[in-house]
């Protein structure tokens, strides 16, 4: 329970984070300041009770589509991929571990000298026990993005909703930081983004989400309190339902 009695409206969320969120103003890796500043707003709804699961993507260090498509294969290229996941996660862990939150990486891939194999039901007791997992190493399979890792992840544990955070404050119809005249969406269908073609998540995960009836709530998380607001259910972005 938050300090003025509001209570937050889920007890299972699903938060994912792209890389490239953790590079601040960087061009490239990660930035200490914007991770603990990530950090700070994980912590501030893990103290309401929150069961939380996280799945970080690992665009700040390697894209795996990127290298393929400059000739590198796509298998090796998305392995790769997978591994700069598993350092991003390394990374958060320690973060929020220092700020004393009990944190499990648990990877898709076999890694067992820096992370837990990933077990859906050794996962789902870490979070019953007030422990937060950070998923690494996406699917563990090529071809398959950060995001529908994410999906695929809230649907074992159970989450009642996935958050996806970006460094846009919800879904609009083309780059708003390019397209002036770029609309706001408050609110869309699964369908929407599939037909309207919106960038924002990618089909595979949608289409898993939609089967499976988890909202989407897509949040700019470089808004102080954006996080909390969400949990206590506060309208924040655009909802995906």
């Amino acid at each position: 329970m938050d300090a003025d009695g509001s209570k937050p409206i889920y007890k299972r969320i699903l938060l994912k984070i792209s890389g490239e969120a953790l590079m601040g103003s960087r061009d490239f890796g990660l930035d200490a300041a914007t991770i603990e500043t990530i950090c700070k707003q994980i912590k501030e709804i893990k103290d309401l009770g929150l069961e939380i699961g996280v799945v970080v993507g690992g665009g700040n260090i390697f894209r795996g589509l990127q290298a393929s498509s400059q000739g590198m294969d796509r298998v090796t290229a998305d392995n790769m991929g997978m591994l700069a996941t598993v350092i991003n996660s390394l990374a958060m862990m320690d973060t929020l571990e220092e700020m004393g939150i009990f944190t499990r990486v648990m990877s898709a891939v076999k890694i067992e000298a820096f992370a837990e194999p990933y077990i859906r039901r050794r996962a789902v007791r870490h979070m019953e026990k007030g422990r937060l997992c950070i998923f690494a190493a996406g699917t563990g399979n090529p071809y398959f993005s950060t995001d529908t890792a994410a999906s695929l992840r809230a649907m074992e544990v159970g989450a009642e909703i996935l958050i996806k955070a970006t460094n846009v404050d919800g879904v609009y119809s083309a780059d708003p930081k390019k397209h002036a005249d770029a609309v706001f969406y408050p609110e869309l269908g699964y369908m929407d983004v599939l037909t309207k073609e919106l960038k924002v998540i990618d089909s595979t995960a949608i289409s898993l989400l939609k089967d499976n009836r988890i909202p989407v709530r897509v949040i700019d998380l470089n808004t102080p309190g954006n996080l909390k607001r969400v949990v206590l259910g506060e309208q924040v972005g655009t909802l995906i339902s």
